[in-house]
């Protein structure tokens, strides 16, 4: 997995025990226990969303040095959600096979969400304006809006809360950086599709959801 800049995006779990100004064996446990979210790459290596680390640290002060009992654990900050029990994932597609290859593997997972499914980001726009979903997953070429337009304006509008957005594609690198790159806060996974890196940050995303909405 990559994204614009992954120093930026993406903390390692000795990058990660840097800013919080703990020990690594603590990251572990602080993920581990839930308090920070995260998710392993195909070859093991722990990938830790930048944002919910200074999240965490703006919590808890940066003065912890083992996780919290899971009742006091810190969350971050992230708009509460009273009126719904579990998050929304979006996933726009416009390859059926591919979109039914997603419908199949979100189910298998059990994920503590809502799925819709767009075809293209006209679809996805209006969907976004609708339901202000907390995950969205998005292709990247498609017809009409295709999804970097559409990912620029959802992160664009002052008017939509935070969401969580992963752009998955076959483009390179340098055809990404054509377009204008990544944009910040995004994360980028390569086609073909890694199913175990995209399960482990769904489940990351629903879990935040489900301790902001506590």
């Amino acid at each position: 997995m990559k994204s614009a800049s992954e120093t930026d995006q993406v903390c390692t779990t000795q990058r990660a025990a840097e800013i919080l100004g703990v020990s690594v064996s603590s990251v572990q446990q602080l993920v581990e226990s839930g308090a920070i979210e995260a998710w392993k790459t195909r070859g093991g290596h722990r990938r830790i969303p930048l944002a919910a680390v200074l999240a965490y640290k703006g919590q808890a002060g940066g003065q912890h040095t083992a996780p919290p009992t899971p009742a006091t654990a810190p969350v971050a900050a992230a708009p509460r959600h009273r009126d719904r029990e579990q998050a929304t994932i979006l996933v726009v597609e416009d390859n059926p096979m591919q979109r039914i290859l997603y419908q199949k593997h979100l189910a298998d997972w059990h994920l503590p969400a809502e799925l819709v499914f767009c075809e293209n980001g006209y679809q996805a726009l209006l969907e976004v304006a609708r339901r202000q979903p907390d995950i969205i997953v998005t292709d990247i070429v498609m017809d009409g809006i295709d999804g970097y337009e559409m990912v620029n304006t959802i992160v664009n509008d002052p008017q939509l809360r935070p969401m969580h957005i992963a752009i998955v594609s076959a483009l390179a690198e340098a055809d990404l950086e054509a377009r204008g790159g990544v944009p910040p806060g995004v994360v980028f996974f390569g086609k073909p599709v890694n199913y175990d890196e995209l399960r482990g940050y769904l489940r990351a995303g629903c879990a935040q959801f489900l301790r902001a909405a506590r």
